[in-house]
């Protein structure tokens, strides 16, 4: 195991300060932005000369806080936010207002449904389990928050690619591994962008046994009140020895409802770590 090394002490005004803050503006630009940015767009945004800025991506490369995205043919697509910037934002949430109050809501939803809930969001090429609360059944799939799951066979998944423009949509799906999870998985490119037009326009995300044998999922978006930009996603999902894709259908509203409730518990969240 390697020690993990001691924060350095930081004077007011050093060169010290400076870097962690700009490292910060870095992270917070990437998580604000909810896609790749080139070099060229974080320099011009954060205002950093491009050599310093480019030392200060390697330095966050290296600890996991930022990632490279290759596109379809292995070229630069964009840097993006790595693994342990989600974790950092796990931390930061977990045992707080938001969390508890995220809880209460998926509880009372759980209750009404039967079935367990959970909140995701788009983490980069995977979809990313933010808060869940299991059904009391003893059937169930059982995932932590913390997991991270295909974009291409699940409910969530398939809805934060439902509303991507096409610009980014296209590339993404090229750049997507598309394993076949079950005999239900869709891997052919064409036929995935189908059924994702085909959700756009229902305003939901499904996974009919796509990712687990014998598991039905439903997701809905949990949207910005002020601009209609996806923030979560926030699925129910059932084994089919209880229930069927069409029983959960008839959960739509629900979901919706809830979703509308959960939504400025995310925007203040975010507000408060600007």
């Amino acid at each position: 195991m390697r020690d993990t090394p001691r924060p350095r002490s930081l004077s007011p005004g050093s060169g010290d300060d400076t870097r962690v803050l700009r490292a910060l503006n870095v992270l917070e630009q990437l998580a604000a932005a909810g896609q790749p940015f080139s070099l060229s767009q974080l320099s011009s945004r954060l205002q950093i000369p491009k050599a310093t800025l480019m030392r200060l991506i390697e330095s966050l490369e290296a600890r996991g806080y930022v990632t490279h995205m290759p596109d379809s043919r292995g070229a630069d697509r964009g840097i993006a936010l790595g693994p342990r910037a989600a974790q950092l934002a796990l931390a930061t949430l977990a045992n707080n207002t938001f969390t508890r109050a995220c809880r209460s809501l998926l509880r009372t939803l759980v209750d009404a449904l039967g079935e367990t809930c959970n909140l995701t969001v788009l983490d980069g090429d995977t979809v990313l389990y933010v808060e869940r609360v299991e059904t009391s059944e003893p059937l169930r799939l059982h995932m932590q928050p913390g997991t991270r799951v295909p974009l291409h066979c699940t409910a969530s998944g398939k809805l934060f690619l439902s509303h991507m423009a096409p610009a980014e949509r296209g590339p993404t799906i090229r750049r997507l591994q598309l394993k076949s999870m079950t005999y239900r998985t869709l891997t052919d490119p064409d036929l995935l962008e189908a059924e994702l037009d085909r959700l756009a326009t229902r305003g939901i995300g499904v996974d009919n046994e796509e990712f687990v044998r014998g598991m039905v999922a439903v997701a809905v978006p949990v949207r910005n009140a002020e601009d209609g930009h996806v923030l979560a996603a926030l699925a129910v999902h059932a084994p089919t020895a209880r229930a069927n894709l069409e029983d959960l259908l008839k959960a739509v509203p629900k979901l919706k409802e809830t979703a509308v409730r959960i939504g400025p518990l995310l925007q203040s969240r975010r507000t408060e770590q600007k």
